[in-house]
């Protein structure tokens, strides 16, 4: 298949605002998406001043209900461990292809150290329809098809 352009063929949708991503066993959990009409989805976690030492990690979980409490961690990790500034500013990405539920959440922990973020992504793509509509966390977008000089 052969996808002319990305923002037709994708839903983005901001999850989370920055977080103080403090040490704990407990994730940050990021809002639920609904899967109806994506077969997938790529997580995009965006790392602030994270702590040295700091064990960093994005899952993803997944359920038939909208619902935190239902969810149930799904297998696939993208985990980091922190030295004194490899993981600042960076990202931490997780693909999930074909999840086996519908609606999916995905998780930051940050085990050991602080690991603050600046904001969450859902890139779902994999569309039954195009063009596929951007949600309410796009204010403004375009495509720009062979451009010339303004």
């Amino acid at each position: 298949m052969n996808i002319h352009n990305l923002l037709n063929n994708t839903k983005i949708t901001r999850i989370s605002a920055d977080g103080a991503g403090a040490a704990s066993a407990n994730p940050t959990k990021m809002t639920i998406i609904d899967m109806q009409g994506f077969d997938s989805v790529c997580f995009v976690a965006l790392m602030g001043n994270v702590l040295t030492t700091s064990v960093l990690t994005l899952r993803a979980a997944g359920a038939t209900t909208n619902s935190s409490g239902a969810m149930a961690l799904l297998t696939g990790t993208a985990t980091f461990t922190a030295g004194a500034s490899d993981a600042d500013d960076n990202m931490l990405i997780l693909d999930v292809v074909a999840p086996p539920f519908r609606y999916i959440e995905c998780q930051l922990f940050h085990v050991t150290a602080n690991g603050p973020f600046d904001g969450v992504l859902a890139i779902q793509y994999n569309a039954a329809r195009v063009p596929t509509t951007q949600g309410a966390t796009v204010i403004a977008s375009t495509t720009a098809d062979s451009p010339v000089l303004a």
